[in-house]
């Protein structure tokens, strides 16, 4: 066999190496962590529980009296009567009511704690009008008294936002209210991220005092604009990377960008929007606003007008988050009714739900809600405790995307569960015990069960 003269390998192997499979050539794909602080929750220890012989409300529209409620490997495993379980712990709950969990889709705890002192002032990043690029969990503090006295009102869900001073102010994060030392290990497993933005008065009045865009309505809907238009094309650059990656191909990488990420996100549909806003024609153009860029608008915080355009809601999948009666305390919180929330709830396919937004309101969600209640009933309306218990459960739930896995006591759900020593919505109603995935996290009888933090613990 003849030689190969020098040229002639050099060629025979450049040729060899264009043969190579594209897989051997390519560069380490780069993917963007979407949750680079995991859940580290652990479900406490727990046993086969059964509550007999109380009024249960299942968050689904349903009352079932002299019932029972069975709890087996952290889950609802049935609601109903003349229930059995061999080896479990029974309570008798004749005379009691029992609940889902109370969830509360606006909270501050953590990120504003008790004691209210600037060094624990973490929930408003106030340095730019879009501040997507922070999240709410990297400022809560675990150790927060708040944690321990919302769960004395039954509350075991909870999502903590930043605050509504920015256009788009970060991302919430969706807690488990256990005690805990650290935030991960409170975090809602596989629970959507949200992110917090604001309409109206706050922004532009922050802003604009300090001769910055924007300082009017015009300019906050130009700076959602501009957000999601820069969001958009970025977007589409890591869009361009994935498909030339998977062609085979050795692209370069997009530059990251940590607000842009989280705008990504949301255009991609796995960050959940939640708009502070209180005024009908801005929930409106905020819809339109998601349409322009091809995401959803979410759920409406506040929303004192909702109201006006509950017929616009229903019809786009929005929920209403609501006060009972909290208005007045400016201009674009002044055209308020009592009967805000039962008249979104009364159009068909509605989400009227019930929020705090208070350290002090979240203790007594179950009441706030009664308000409601009973406002709307001496003006007309017919609700009864098992339909409005669905808007501190089932709805907020589903406006926090979990209601697959928490919200209602249906069968394979999160056992989440409170007992009522009366009607929740009486005003003598006290939580007497709360249950987070089957395990007794808070009885009113047992100390041993009234978890205080470690730093209430050091001031006694």
């Amino acid at each position: 066999m003849a030689k190969l003269m020098p040229s002639l390998v050099a060629v025979a192997l450049s040729t060899a190496i264009a043969g190579c499979s594209p897989a051997e050539q390519q560069e380490p794909k780069i993917t963007i962590n979407a949750n680079p602080y995991p859940s580290t929750y652990q479900i406490l220890p727990n046993s086969t529980t059964l509550l007999k012989n109380a009024i249960v409300l299942t968050g689904t529209g349903e009352r079932i009296d002299d019932a029972d409620v069975l709890i087996k490997d952290g889950k609802i495993s049935a609601v109903g009567q003349q229930l059995s379980a061999e080896g479990a712990v029974v309570v008798d709950a004749k005379g009691k009511w029992i609940t889902p969990g109370i969830i509360d889709v606006h909270s501050h705890l953590g990120v504003y704690p008790s004691p209210n002192a600037e060094s624990h002032n973490d929930g408003n990043e106030m340095t730019s009008p879009v501040t997507a690029e922070v999240w709410a969990e990297h400022s809560v503090w675990p150790q927060d008294p708040g944690f321990n006295r919302a769960r004395e009102g039954g509350i075991t869900t909870l999502q903590i936002l930043p605050g509504s001073a920015n256009l788009i102010g970060g991302r919430g994060v969706t807690l488990k209210n256990v005690p805990a030392t650290t935030m991960q290990a409170m975090k809602f497993p596989a629970a959507p991220y949200g992110l917090k933005m604001a309409c109206g008065e706050n922004p532009k009045s922050l802003y604009g005092s300090r001769n910055e865009l924007p300082m009017t309505r015009m300019g906050n809907m130009a700076g959602y604009r501009t957000a999601f238009i820069q969001a958009t094309e970025y977007k589409r650059a890591w869009d361009k990377y994935d498909a030339e990656y998977a062609a085979g191909k050795n692209p370069v990488a997009p530059k990251r960008d940590l607000m842009k990420d989280t705008l990504k996100g949301v255009l991609e549909g796995d960050i959940l929007i939640h708009n502070h806003c209180y005024k009908a024609e801005e929930m409106a153009m905020m819809i339109d606003l998601g349409k322009e860029f091809g995401y959803h608008a979410g759920t409406f915080h506040h929303a004192v007008e909702a109201y006006k355009i509950a017929d616009l809601l229903a019809e786009n999948g929005n929920c209403a988050a609501m006060w009972p009666d909290w208005w007045g305390f400016k201009l674009e919180a002044y055209d308020m009714v009592l009967e805000n929330v039962a008249m979104v709830d009364a159009v068909k396919n509605s989400c009227a739900v019930v929020h705090s937004d208070s350290g002090v309101t979240i203790q007594r969600l179950n009441q706030e809600t009664a308000k409601i209640m009973n406002n709307a009933n001496d003006n007309g309306f017919d609700l009864k405790a098992e339909h409005v218990i669905g808007w501190i459960t089932a709805n907020a739930a589903k406006s926090l995307g979990i209601s697959d896995k928490t919200g209602s006591l249906e069968k394979g759900k999160n056992a989440d569960v409170v007992v009522w020593n009366t009607n929740p919505f009486s005003v003598y109603a006290q939580a007497e015990q709360v249950f987070i995935d089957g395990a007794k996290v808070y009885d009113r009888q047992d100390p041993a069960y009234q978890a205080q933090s470690d730093f209430m613990l050091g001031q006694q």
